[in-house]
């Protein structure tokens, strides 16, 4: 099996047309049939569907395209990263949620691109089991991951993080005047949690019970489409300090009490060596939490 292959494959899904995937290759039509075919036979699977009018996918063929598009894209970072010059160049891929601990990531990134403006970045809001899959396959070099961390399959360093659990809220709830909200609290509204499960075992944990007795009626990966339902009043969201800025809004953010700092932690694989620009990268960032 060989990348121009997938190329080609990924190509004709793209189109969703074999003539024009084959002028946008510069390849002939015969020739991109022929290699379907032969893939095909390599694969010993159906990757299409036969005697439709447009381009469809089998159910064998809508996983492998999942599949191709991953090992395509490790194959252009590894290329990319690889070729080396005399100045220091590449992509550092990051992924994960939204924390506001991003501010010290992206005061380590500007310090190395001042210094190396050829290396370049790749962000990706992700949660953390895509975050968790994606660095085991290479496919990210750093995750940014809430809460516990694998110690056994990942490197890690604690992010500074002054932020707390809190239930963001219209202003016109009772909930809006109170100073902290306590565990009662959250069974008078409705409520929109994030899926993320190391987030809900921390949530599950400062509750005291199990969650599955509050009203959840929405679950979220990423906060701002949460506000959105909240906005309509539809419920609260359960949600990290300072990712949305309720200033001249009509929401309002409520911390839970007697919750500690939530816990953000910048995570590379154990298993898989760091690229030239994600080693300079994690030595901004140490040089960034270093003591003045």
């Amino acid at each position: 099996m060989e990348i121009r292959v997938l190329r080609y494959f990924l190509t004709v899904i793209q189109e969703q047309n074999i003539s024009r995937a084959a002028t946008k290759l510069h390849i002939s039509q015969p020739t991109i049939s022929r290699q379907l075919h032969d893939l095909e036979d390599e694969l010993d699977v159906t990757l299409f569907e036969r005697g439709s009018r447009t381009i469809a996918l089998t159910a064998s063929g809508t996983y492998f395209a999942q599949q191709a598009r991953q090992i395509v894209a490790l194959a252009d970072k590894t290329i990319y990263n690889i070729q080396k010059t005399t100045t220091l160049s590449g992509n550092v891929s990051i992924g994960g949620g939204e924390v506001p601990s991003i501010t010290t990531i992206a005061q380590a990134a500007k310090t190395l691109t001042n210094q190396h403006p050829q290396v370049t970045f790749q962000l990706s809001s992700l949660n953390a089991d895509d975050v968790k899959r994606q660095l085991a396959a290479g496919l990210l070099d750093f995750g940014l991951l809430v809460g516990h961390v694998d110690k056994e399959r990942l490197n890690f360093i604690n992010l500074p993080s002054h932020s707390h659990w809190g239930l963001l809220l219209p202003k016109t709830s009772t909930l809006a005047k109170h100073a902290q909200i306590v565990p009662t609290d959250l069974f008078t509204v409705p409520l929109m949690m994030s899926y993320q499960r190391g987030v809900n075992t921390e949530i599950a944990d400062w509750f005291g019970q199990n969650i599955t007795q509050l009203n959840v009626i929405a679950t979220y990966n990423l906060l701002y489409n949460a506000t959105k339902f909240v906005e309509a009043g539809i419920g609260a969201a359960i949600a990290i300090e300072g990712i949305y800025n309720t200033a001249s809004t009509a929401l309002a953010f409520v911390p839970l009490a007697d919750i500690p700092p939530v816990a953000v932690n910048l995570v590379w694989s154990k298993d898989l060596s760091l690229t030239t620009a994600a080693q300079a990268f994690l030595h901004a960032v140490q040089e960034a939490l270093a003591p003045s």
